[in-house]
């Protein structure tokens, strides 16, 4: 059995018809792309909230209140500074706002914090100043204000100093913060942080739903989880009333929910691989009937079983492995698009390309090795006669 020689007969055979076997490719080509792109969007979208929450450091731990009659008031907020292994804490109060400067108008996130905020959540001044003790105690009307923001409503102009309203309470811009980038959860830089005992009587509030807290280190963040845990049990007498997390707990949770997303969507990618492999047993059936003259020639001449069986597997193995390759660069192409486009992280896993491709010639394969059985069974005298 001369491989070479078998090789030959099933490439002259493939691009004998060169409509039909890009057609029976699709499938496979299709499949595999589909793979390569939902797996690289998930496994990016995954990283680039990862990459969000971690900035804020591991020492972080949030408090969530619910119910209409659990709620914090401000002063209520100062105890979770004397418990041990708490270094800093600042209630939030967020809410959506249109702001205004001159003719200039958007619409924006508006957070309201104490002096701590900032720090907490790792923004960073990039001219002027800071939200001050001072500005909470008195409810200064001061704001501090991201990129976007600056630069929907100013352009180029210097926004300290100058009046905006946010709606319809004249605050003063103090500062503005350094870019942080962009995530799947949206621009970070289209906020503006105020005082949030000015934001709350703006919104003629007293209640407080969200508190960050800021552990003295990564290490003593499960201590002081713990410590924040029992005093709002003394509190509210009620566990049902509050929910306590750590970064490392969000961090683990959105991994085990992403991940389980990015494998049903690369399973149900995964299922029109098998669909392009049925496609492929089809086209080799419909080859194998056309060509069982040939099929019969070839035998009578001395061709034995194997030859037959390789020349029509190495057919279909050609095809949905030039599928799979063609399919895998068109995926990388897409995810990249699809990231820059959509502004997420761009995120390629070799393995799982890799997985496509063997996949998808591992398909063929299976779904060739019936017809090329069926081939290497027929008979020379029966084969001759077919007409």
């Amino acid at each position: 059995m001369n491989i070479k020689s078998v090789t030959k007969m099933a490439f002259q055979s493939i691009f004998s018809n060169k409509m039909r076997t890009f057609l029976t490719m699709l499938g496979i080509i299709i499949g595999v792309f589909a793979v390569v792109v939902l797996i690289s969007i998930g496994q990016g979208a995954t990283s680039g909230v990862t990459e969000s929450i971690s900035s804020m450091g591991s020492n972080i731990i949030n408090v969530n209140i619910f119910g209409r009659r659990a709620s914090f008031d401000y002063k209520d907020v100062n105890g979770f500074e004397k418990l041990e292994g708490v270094k800093s804490v600042s209630p939030v109060y967020s809410s959506s706002a249109t702001v205004k400067y001159d003719l200039e108008t958007v619409s924006v996130s508006i957070t309201g914090g104490n002096e701590n905020y900032m720090d907490i959540n790792n923004y960073e001044i990039g001219y002027g100043r800071s939200i001050n003790p001072v500005d909470v105690d008195y409810r200064n009307k001061v704001a501090v204000i991201g990129q976007t923001t600056a630069e929907d409503l100013f352009g180029r102009d210097n926004p300290i100093d100058k009046d905006i309203s946010l709606n319809g309470e004249k605050y003063t811009v103090v500062g503005v913060l350094k870019s942080k980038g962009s995530s799947i959860m949206g621009d970070s830089n289209a906020i503006v942080i105020v005082p949030i005992t000015s934001l709350m009587r703006q919104n003629n509030t007293k209640a407080i739903n969200t508190i960050n807290i800021q552990a003295n280190s990564s290490e003593e963040s499960v201590s002081a989880k713990g410590n924040i845990e029992e005093y709002l049990l003394d509190y509210f007498g009620d566990e049902d009333s509050y929910m306590v997390f750590s970064q490392d707990e969000m961090l683990e949770t959105i991994g085990e929910v992403t991940g389980m997303l990015t494998a049903m969507l690369g399973g149900i990618a995964g299922i029109s691989l098998l669909v392009g492999g049925i496609g492929i047993m089809n086209i080799m059936l419909v080859t194998v009937t056309e060509r069982t003259r040939e099929i019969g020639i070839r035998k009578a001449i001395g061709a034995g079983r194997a030859n037959i069986l390789i020349q029509f597997l190495i057919e279909s193995s050609v095809m949905s492995g030039v599928g799979g390759i063609i399919g895998a660069i068109a995926g990388v192409a897409a995810s990249y698009a699809v990231s820059s486009m959509m502004g997420i992280t761009y995120s390629i896993n070799i393995p799982v390309i890799i997985g496509a491709f063997v996949f998808s010639l591992a398909v063929g394969v299976f779904f060739g090795l019936y017809p090329a059985n069926k081939a290497s069974k027929l008979k020379p005298v029966d084969a001759l006669r077919y007409e």
